[in-house]
């Protein structure tokens, strides 16, 4: 029985996994009234939050918290204040509990989970507000085959939302305005397997200002930036030679990044993953569910004191002994 907890950005969540079976996922999402997320607010909510979403799981789940094994916390990458403050209320947890840490890659968790819906060795297309990247398993890492080389493209996407008015988070608003809109023409920015999209964010807002309708921008914006995506993630797979695409991140619960995928994938001859919105947006059940994975290497497991939370730790820092 293996607590997992999600605290790197503005979700706080905790899950429980027994042999990879989710038992319980609950969650609640810090939203600025308006602006972006201010980390140290972030992390307030997570404090004040921590214990009635633990208790919610263990509701959840049925279960009686003397049942956990192991507690797994995403401890990387992420925001330092939401990452302390998580990593705080985990340590507490496991020492009470008597039980030992396991530190988890927020990112790799999004990769890891699409195995609970049969992926094997996939490409991962993680599109998120922080994080851009196409990530596969090669010689002992996920390494990233393709990333942003400026914003993540939820922040992008929010960023313009909040130019036109949207408050945090744009993303669902963007897709509904998309479904009313005609294509105009903006930049479209690949770089080798790499993505760009300040020259886009940049035009589009050019065009808002000057009287574009925001039906006509955000259909544009989606049309444009998924392909971009949808191309490196093709590229990744043909380079790779894999023959499976998962998608993670909050951004992939977008219905038309979805669709295009699907397409590709179609045409490839790829099977195609795409977990449950609840596991694909920022949640305490994947890094349960990594943490489960990761505990066949016992060296991983750590004493409560001696994890530390590591801000800005890569995708391919990561040396995978657990697989």
């Amino acid at each position: 029985m293996i607590l997992g907890i999600e605290c790197t950005a503005h979700t706080f969540g905790v899950g429980l996994v027994n042999r990879r079976k989710i038992l319980a996922n609950q969650k609640d999402m810090y939203k600025p009234e308006k602006g972006g997320i201010i980390p140290m607010d972030s992390a307030m909510h997570h404090r004040e939050v921590a214990q009635d979403i633990y208790q919610m799981a263990l509701k959840e789940a049925k279960i009686k918290e003397n049942k956990i094994k192991a507690i797994a916390v995403s401890n990387a990458p992420g925001l330092a204040p939401c990452l302390h403050e998580g990593l705080k209320f985990a340590k507490k947890l496991a020492k009470r509990l008597g039980v030992k840490l396991i530190g988890v890659n927020h990112c790799i968790a999004h990769l890891e989970i699409g195995q609970s819906i049969g992926a094997k060795d996939p490409v991962l297309l993680y599109a998120s507000g922080a994080n851009t990247q196409v990530i596969a398993f090669a010689e002992g890492k996920y390494r990233v085959f393709g990333e942003t080389l400026d914003s993540g493209i939820g922040n992008f996407i929010d960023t313009f939302a909040r130019h036109c008015g949207i408050p945090f988070p744009g993303g669902p608003k963007i897709e509904e305005k998309a479904k009313k809109g005609k294509y105009i023409e903006l930049p479209y920015s690949i770089k080798g397997m790499d993505v760009s999209f300040a020259g886009m964010q940049t035009k589009m807002k050019q065009l808002y200002d000057s009287g574009k309708k925001l039906e006509d921008l955000s259909f544009s914006m989606q049309e444009n930036a998924f392909a971009m995506l949808v191309e490196v993630a093709e590229r990744a797979l043909a380079h790779t030679g894999k023959k499976e695409l998962v998608f993670g991140g909050g951004v992939a619960c977008n219905s038309r990044l979805q669709e295009m995928a699907k397409i590709m994938c179609q045409e490839r001859e790829s099977k195609y993953f795409c977990p449950a919105k609840s596991l694909l947006v920022d949640n305490g059940a994947m890094i349960a569910f990594a943490g489960e994975l990761m505990m066949k290497d016992k060296k991983l497991l750590m004493e409560p004191e001696k994890l530390d939370i590591a801000p800005r730790q890569r995708t391919d820092d990561v040396l995978v002994t657990w697989r």
